[in-house]
């Protein structure tokens, strides 16, 4: 089971954002070197920065950090207990490049836990939170209606990360970033063109539920949003006839 690491801060101001790839305490331990490694990837890939299937070189991110190679090898090893990062003997760490079948796993268990969410939260969400969510969705609208893919694709998954930290379970909103950070793996290999505008609005509907208190609706519209979500990533291709297709 891989170490337990803090929930992935993406809806922070710039002064709590964790420091670029080149900046570090030089006396800070190695357990703090790796993660400081870990959450860089792992933010990259949120981000959509990096690519799944893109090598990532022991030697090039330790003189980044500043490290030893068995400093990046540790950040590596955890990675790859996330399964964000594969291992290959005598090739090299390389990022994830999910299956079809894992990708529908990832969103069957986010549909569990966003179902859950959303049912507690509906009952206790309070006149503030329901504000805190009107302000992220106008960032959201501002984000999709600019030029930015990375900015417009983390505030579109902070919002369910929100969601869950405004339940106060810390343990919740890790495992949820985890999934977060796998769809966008996913996402970045077979999403279709579904725009992002849709989701907002569909971001815009649950919070309207959750105004009314109307729990039986959010948990619908949360269910529909993934549905459509996981549906846009064309998970199930046609399958190909190559005698109709070269045929002529």
């Amino acid at each position: 089971m891989s170490r337990p690491r803090p929930p992935l801060k993406i809806v922070l101001p710039p002064d709590d954002v964790s420091a670029p790839f080149g900046v570090q305490d030089e006396a800070a331990p190695a357990a703090s070197a790796t993660q400081r490694i870990v959450d860089a990837i792992v933010n990259a890939i949120a981000d959509r920065r990096l690519m799944p299937g893109t090598k990532l070189s022991e030697q090039k991110i330790g003189d980044i950090f500043k490290v030893s190679r068995t400093v990046v090898r540790q950040a590596f090893n955890q990675l790859s207990r996330d399964r964000l990062v594969v291992l290959e003997p005598a090739r090299g760490a390389f990022v994830a490049t999910p299956t079809a079948e894992e990708a529908r796993d990832v969103f069957e268990v986010r549909e569990i836990l966003e179902t859950t969410v959303t049912k507690q939260l509906c009952a206790t969400i309070t006149d503030e939170q329901i504000r805190q969510l009107r302000e992220h969705l106008e960032r959201e609208r501002a984000a999709v209606t600019g030029a930015q893919v990375s900015g417009r694709t983390r505030l579109l998954a902070d919002f369910h990360i929100v969601l869950a930290q405004m339940l106060g379970n810390g343990v919740l909103v890790q495992m949820l970033g985890e999934l977060l950070t796998r769809s966008s793996l996913i996402a970045l290999m077979r999403q279709s063109s579904q725009s992002a505008e849709e989701s907002h609005d569909e971001h815009v509907a649950i919070v309207d539920a959750f105004e009314r208190r109307d729990a039986k609706a959010a948990v619908r519209l949360v269910g529909k949003h993934l549905a459509n979500v996981q549906h846009n990533l064309n998970l199930d291709p046609q399958r190909v006839d190559l005698a109709e297709i070269l045929k002529r």
